[in-house]
């Protein structure tokens, strides 16, 4: 690693805001969207098996949402607060950020696989009476959680590469581990070539060797490729000072996935009162919905550090015009997933092998459910201003409010009206109240962060 003085200003200082939005984000919408089409594909060929299958791997959902929370929660901390200090040009603090980030995903991948080791039959047993659908996803979670390693260490590796501008390597390291995922899947579901059938299992497995090659990849690239800091575990004794700083930033952000959690474990509930294909339903959905949300927080990943680098440095211009770009192509790019549901939902159901019954109940539902991406943009990126500028906690506000206050009471008011097509109405109408908060926030948020900083210009 070379020395952590660094002479020339960092790229997100100083270059054009259009072309570094567009350079450092692009990569990232990229490999967001090879993500999303892992999780499509890996639905793809889990519905090959059955619908119970997929059934299964949809109520496992919540599991893995709360992993990922806590990994890419403590991640956003970590990403926000290593930008700020490089703005600062406060590269010791940078660099102990970074490696305290690295410390608390390891001990987050041992909760989190000893919690499933012990739990996992009773949180399917509640969601459901099939045997099978519950041995399915019980045989699928204790794979994803007990050799989750590389899950929790790829995703902080890439939430350091990211803070640092580095979101070209990142691309790499995601793009890596989801087409290894994408290729193992069939070979391992069904057994091809040299390779066991394992079923439901082989999708867990192909999981487990992308996270584990993207993790590996991340590793080489900030040990080799982030000149910016230098990670040593010897040079940063722990600091529970640290800790709290990144959590004050992560928490609301891992509190905000983790809320999605509780909403897909409530509305699974709610659907299964009516059949398990509408549980099914909801679970492609979600693997869609994916490819819909992931090139915006693609977008999200390259301006937080844009935004956070240039909130230390004193640059409110810069800031205002970040946020400005990467609104417009938010909202254009959610107006355009729009047109295509409401086009082809059909078509969308059918890639998951679905049934009659699993159309008649899906196509009113992809339709319905996506008309909240008429506002859906403004949410996401307003989240991140929120976030990138020390006040996460209204983005934790908006997530409860949007998911728990309002969704999950109204999915399950419209459903004891007896009508399926009524409980995906929710999801509209909690996205309506979540903009005009996230709305008031922002507004907050510029007079209270951005104003104040052309003062500080004006005093150096």
């Amino acid at each position: 690693m070379s020395d952590t003085s660094v002479k020339t200003e960092n790229k997100m200082g100083v270059d054009p805001i259009g072309r570094l939005l567009f350079t450092m984000s692009t990569p990232m919408m990229v490999s967001m969207l090879v993500q999303a089409l892992y999780n499509i594909v890996d639905s793809i060929f889990v519905a090959m098996l059955s619908e119970d299958a997929l059934t299964a791997v949809s109520l496992a959902f919540p599991i893995q949402n709360l992993m990922i929370a806590f990994g890419v929660g403590t991640g956003v901390g970590v990403n926000s607060l290593v930008s700020r200090h490089l703005g600062e040009k406060n590269f010791k603090r940078a660099n102990s950020v970074a490696i305290h980030g690295l410390r608390l995903a390891a001990i987050h991948y041992v909760i989190f696989a000893v919690l499933i080791l012990i739990m996992v039959r009773p949180f399917f047993e509640i969601q459901s009476n099939d045997a099978q659908i519950v041995e399915y996803g019980i045989t699928y979670t204790r794979i994803i959680g007990i050799l989750g390693f590389g899950m929790f260490a790829q995703t902080m590796l890439e939430k350091i590469l990211t803070s640092t501008g580095k979101t070209f390597y990142t691309m790499i390291t995601q793009m890596a581990g989801a087409i290894t995922n994408i290729i193992m899947d069939p070979v391992l579901i069904f057994g091809l070539g040299p390779f066991p059938k394992m079923g439901v299992a082989g999708a867990a497995a192909a999981t487990i060797f992308g996270q584990i090659l993207g993790s590996s990849l991340a590793i080489y690239f900030n040990l080799y490729r982030n000149k910016e800091l230098t990670l040593s575990f010897k040079d940063n004794p722990f600091s529970s000072e640290i800790v709290s700083s990144i959590y004050g930033i992560g928490i609301p952000s891992i509190f905000m996935s983790a809320v999605g959690s509780v909403m897909t474990f409530g509305l699974n509930k709610i659907l299964s009162a009516f059949s398990s294909t509408a549980v099914a339903v909801f679970g492609v959905y979600f693997k869609l919905q994916s490819f819909a949300f992931m090139p915006i927080f693609g977008l999200n990943n390259g301006m937080m550090p844009i935004v956070s680098y240039n909130y230390g440095a004193a640059k409110p211009d810069r800031i205002k015009a970040t946020i400005r770009i990467a609104t417009v192509a938010a909202v254009a790019m959610m107006w355009a997933c729009f047109i295509i549901f409401q086009l082809f939902p059909g078509q969308l159901l059918l890639m998951f092998s679905a049934s009659e019954n699993m159309l008649s109940i899906g196509i009113p539902a992809l339709r319905i459910i996506s008309t909240h991406y008429l506002v859906a943009g403004l949410s996401v990126i307003s989240i991140s201003i929120c976030q990138a500028m020390r006040h996460a906690q209204f983005g934790l506000i908006v997530s409860v409010s949007r998911q728990l206050v309002v969704l999950l009471p109204a999915a399950f008011l419209l459903s004891r009206l007896g009508r399926i097509e009524l409980v995906w109405w929710a999801f509209p109408i909690a996205e309506l109240v979540s903009v005009i908060m996230c709305l008031c926030f922002v507004r907050y948020v510029f007079k209270k962060e951005v104003a104040p900083l052309y003062d500080r210009k004006q005093i150096s």
